[in-house]
């Protein structure tokens, strides 16, 4: 609900901005829209990128050779364990002072933001599933379970923090919000993240 709110304030002020512009015909007023840093700074904030998906892990002291020695242990003391979780991630810009700009030139705004990144992963726990597999001698085992789910946060947050779709998709949504914000006032607009090349948006 907070975030609704938050967008919806920041629809009504550029709103509000594009129609002094129109009613008055100042040049000034249209100077400060393009200016602006601080919202399009909250825009870029916003305009964040959640995905949700499943991370499972398997863990077994089985191989599956063939093997009899391994077909021995697979009777006695196999002990093999999948644990499967639904997620939710969050990827956007952390803008501070010093990594966010906004340059108005001849017909142009260029827009320099840090790069996209991983701001939050959350394991939905409670919607756990788990199955093991045990030989004749094997107990179940609690502490295994939570070193399991311990391994699993961390490879699997490891692989979403470096997850080039979603980390680019991330960068268009941004471009994309930033592009409607400037395409009444029909500028040139390059948004640039970390040390990329700026890239020229395509305005709606």
């Amino acid at each position: 609900m907070k975030r609704i709110l938050q967008w919806l304030v920041v629809i009504l002020f550029i709103v509000f901005i594009f129609w002094l512009g129109q009613r008055f015909g100042s040049r000034t007023v249209n100077q400060q829209v393009l200016s602006n840093s601080l919202i399009v700074k909250e825009i870029a904030e916003l305009a964040s990128l959640e995905v949700q998906g499943n991370a499972s892990i398997k863990r077994s002291n089985v191989d599956n050779s063939g093997a009899w020695t391994d077909n021995l242990k697979k009777v006695f003391a196999e002990n093999t364990i999948w644990v499967t979780v639904p997620y939710t991630a969050k990827y956007g810009v952390d803008v501070n002072e010093k990594n966010f700009d906004v340059k108005v030139s001849d017909k142009k705004v260029t827009v320099s933001l840090p790069a996209p990144q991983l701001l939050s992963y959350e394991l939905r726990l409670s919607q756990m599933e788990t199955a093991n597999k045990k030989g004749w001698l094997m107990f179940s085992d609690d502490e295994t379970y939570t070193d399991v789910q311990k391994k699993l946060y961390e490879t699997s947050r490891d692989q979403l923090q470096h997850n080039a779709i979603y980390l680019e998709q991330c960068k268009e949504k941004i471009r994309n919000i930033i592009g409607t914000y400037y395409a009444p006032m029909k500028y040139t607009v390059e948004v640039k993240f970390g040390n990329e090349p700026a890239k020229t948006i395509k305005l709606p």
